[in-house]
């Protein structure tokens, strides 16, 4: 059993960025790392990455990619609107996510 946090986002959530150079910005979320507690987020903290030439790309290349983001500057979206998560269990004792600001569940 791994002692990890369990997380307001998972994978496939739409979030808003709540603060840095994306402030506003919304996007899906790609992949989440929860020992780094961090989150790849679809569009959101383009970095450059400056690729050496090797045998298989000779010219070597800059390229734009997605950097990870922190949780703490993420936030759910739900029916369009940013919302905290709360957590409930079901008729079946079942975790399950729900929006703090509308009271409805999330997938």
């Amino acid at each position: 059993m791994s002692n990890t946090k369990k997380l307001h986002v998972k994978k496939g959530d739409t979030v808003m960025v709540l603060s840095g150079d994306d402030k506003g910005k919304t996007g899906r979320v790609l992949t989440v790392y929860p020992d780094k507690t961090r989150a790849l987020v679809e569009g959101i903290n383009i970095v450059t990455k400056h690729r050496k030439p090797t045998a298989q790309n000779t010219s070597g290349s800059i390229d734009k990619i997605e950097a990870p983001v922190h949780l703490s500057n993420l936030m759910v979206m739900v029916d369009g609107k940013p919302t905290r998560i709360g957590r409930k269990r079901d008729e079946n004792g079942k975790l399950q996510r729900f929006s703090k600001k509308s009271g409805e569940i999330i997938k």
